[in-house]
Protein backbone atom coordinates (compact mmCIF):
# COMPACT_ATOMS: atom_id res chain seq x y z
CA UNK A 1 0.00 0.00 0.00
CA UNK A 2 1.16 3.37 -1.01
CA UNK A 3 1.30 6.06 1.38
CA UNK A 4 3.09 8.88 2.18
CA UNK A 5 3.39 12.19 4.11
CA UNK A 6 4.13 15.56 3.61
CA UNK A 7 5.09 18.00 6.37
CA UNK A 8 5.03 22.00 5.97
CA UNK A 9 5.41 23.43 9.70
CA UNK A 10 2.75 22.39 12.01
CA UNK A 11 0.61 20.99 8.93
CA UNK A 12 1.21 17.26 7.84
CA UNK A 13 -0.87 16.41 4.33
CA UNK A 14 -1.33 12.61 4.21
CA UNK A 15 -1.74 10.98 0.57
CA UNK A 16 -2.37 7.28 -0.63
CA UNK A 17 -2.00 5.43 -4.06
CA UNK A 18 -5.59 7.02 -4.54
CA UNK A 19 -4.40 11.16 -3.96
CA UNK A 20 -5.01 13.00 -1.02
CA UNK A 21 -6.38 11.30 1.97
CA UNK A 22 -6.06 13.67 4.98
CA UNK A 23 -4.48 16.48 6.56
CA UNK A 24 -3.49 16.77 10.66
CA UNK A 25 -2.24 19.70 12.77
CA UNK A 26 0.34 19.30 15.75
CA UNK A 27 0.98 21.87 17.69
CA UNK A 28 3.56 20.87 20.31
CA UNK A 29 1.26 17.88 22.34
CA UNK A 30 -1.37 18.60 20.84
CA UNK A 31 -2.85 17.40 17.98
CA UNK A 32 -6.05 17.24 15.58
CA UNK A 33 -6.41 14.88 12.80
CA UNK A 34 -9.23 15.74 10.02
CA UNK A 35 -10.27 11.96 8.79
CA UNK A 36 -10.72 10.91 12.86
CA UNK A 37 -11.91 14.80 13.28
CA UNK A 38 -10.37 14.00 17.27
CA UNK A 39 -8.03 16.16 19.00
CA UNK A 40 -5.48 14.27 20.94
CA UNK A 41 -2.65 15.11 23.35
CA UNK A 42 0.24 13.67 24.09
CA UNK A 43 0.45 12.61 28.15
CA UNK A 44 4.03 11.92 29.71
CA UNK A 45 5.27 8.16 29.11
CA UNK A 46 3.40 5.82 26.41
CA UNK A 47 0.01 7.52 27.40
CA UNK A 48 -2.59 9.91 25.36
CA UNK A 49 -5.57 11.62 25.73
CA UNK A 50 -8.18 11.62 22.58
CA UNK A 51 -11.92 13.19 22.03
CA UNK A 52 -13.55 12.29 19.38
CA UNK A 53 -15.44 15.54 18.10
CA UNK A 54 -17.97 13.68 16.02
CA UNK A 55 -19.53 11.85 19.55
CA UNK A 56 -18.87 15.25 22.07
CA UNK A 57 -21.55 17.40 22.12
Amino acid sequence: MFRKRKKFGPLILNFTENGFSSWSIKIGRWSWNSRARAHRVDLPGPFSWKQDKSRAS
